[in-house]
């Protein structure tokens, strides 16, 4: 289990959403047994917290940028205004 779990943490985010698709696509299938259905869930939501976690280090990543003079300034965006109203 614990080697598992180091095989799930060394996954990239794009590995992790591609397992991810796979499992959705098994489950939507509907012909999965009752408890090979089970067992595709909680590895898929293993995956998607996976996939959570990756995301939301990448935003804290982000919202910091280095000013010219080297220190760390918050980042946002702001959207166009494309006159559309």
């Amino acid at each position: 289990m614990a080697e598992q779990n180091k095989e799930q943490n060394d996954m990239t985010f794009e590995e992790a959403m591609k397992g991810l698709e796979e499992i959705v696509s098994k489950l939507e299938e509907g012909d999965v047994p009752l408890e090979k259905a089970i067992d595709y869930f909680q590895k898929g939501m293993v995956l998607s917290k996976m996939c959570h976690e990756k995301l939301q280090n990448v935003e804290k990543q982000m919202d910091y940028i280095l000013r010219e003079n080297g220190e760390l300034a918050p980042f946002s965006v702001r959207e166009e205004d494309n006159g559309e109203q």
